[in-house]
């Protein structure tokens, strides 16, 4: 029976996934490990959350990125996916959502290879179908939205709006660079924008786009 099926008892609130990139060094991603309830961690980042002196919760993924020590000490608290057609970072986000859980943060997602990276970033906004979630990194936050929001920010904050939808119209307010039903049919062109006050509005009747919003401080 796969481990997936709907548990009774939901994951203890807030829950963090460990992808397997590079591991946090930021003081906010650090702050929601930290701070988490529950740590979910990804195959491959067990030895790197180890090392930096944390303890997962559950270890999930095909299990080919974890040494056999790793798997023997763990072994109450894996959860083993063989399915090849998703990513661990994947597994580990469904597992959540499985759980019960409808909140999470995603670190370590990103700056080992730039593939992986691409990949996770774009995963989001499919994830965002089924729960609310963000990815926090070294230099900031992508937030992936299915309809039209408003995000807290800050004067001057470095903004990039990418679209997954090309045919998407976006229509925002509070940047420097005011969008008025403009398509973004490339990655490229939603990019380097800037926060004028305390709140971003984007509005849109369809689509997905994932918002990138850089941290003050590096």
């Amino acid at each position: 029976m796969s481990t997936l099926l709907k548990q009774t008892n939901s994951l203890a609130t807030p829950v963090v996934v460990v992808a397997d990139g590079a591991f946090p060094r930021h003081s906010a991603p650090m702050e929601l490990l930290r701070k988490a309830a529950t740590i979910v961690c990804c195959d491959g980042a067990c030895e790197k959350l180890l090392q930096h002196g944390f303890t997962p919760h559950y270890i999930v993924g095909d299990m080919d990125s974890i040494s056999p020590l790793l798997q023997q000490r763990f072994a109450a608290i894996l959860r083993h996916f063989p399915d090849q057609e998703t990513n661990d970072l994947t597994k580990a986000v469904k597992f959540c959502i499985a759980q019960g859980c409808d909140s999470l943060d995603i670190v370590g997602a990103t700056g080992g290879r730039e593939d992986h990276t691409i990949g996770n970033i774009a995963l989001l906004a499919d994830y965002a179908a089924e729960i609310r979630v963000k990815m926090v990194t070294d230099t900031g936050i992508f937030t992936p939205l299915l309809s039209s929001a408003t995000l807290n920010s800050f004067a001057g904050q470095e903004v990039s709006i990418f679209c997954l939808t090309p045919e998407t119209r976006i229509i925002a307010k509070g940047l420097k660079y005011s969008l008025d039903k403009v398509i973004f049919d490339t990655w490229w062109k939603g990019t380097l924008n800037e926060a004028t006050g305390h709140s971003i509005d984007l509005q849109f009747s369809f689509g997905k786009i994932i918002v990138y919003q850089r941290f003050n401080e590096q």
